[in-house]
């Protein structure tokens, strides 16, 4: 199954990661357009996960919002992939 590459907003071009601990690895924002539904799914998992830790976000708010970040662009990018299939 192939996926229609995105353009990516020069926003999502800054050197913003998430280190996902499901994958094994550091993911940048402008990759989620290029991970298939497995991957994209794991992420979503992990960021949905770290969103839900309230007491989280008084410790390392910098990651409670990149989670925040990474889960609505995967979202997003869910939604379109299924719309396109």
């Amino acid at each position: 199954m192939s996926y229609t590459s995105y353009d990516t907003n020069h926003k999502e071009n800054r050197e913003k990661w998430f280190r996902s601990h499901l994958l094994g690895r550091e993911i940048e924002l402008g990759e989620l357009y290029s991970l298939g539904c497995n991957e994209l799914d794991l992420i979503m998992a992990e960021t949905a996960e770290i969103r839900s830790d309230i007491e989280f976000k008084e410790k390392n708010i910098g990651k409670f919002s990149t989670a925040g970040c990474f889960l609505e662009l995967a979202r997003i990018i869910e939604k379109r992939k299924l719309i396109e299939s």
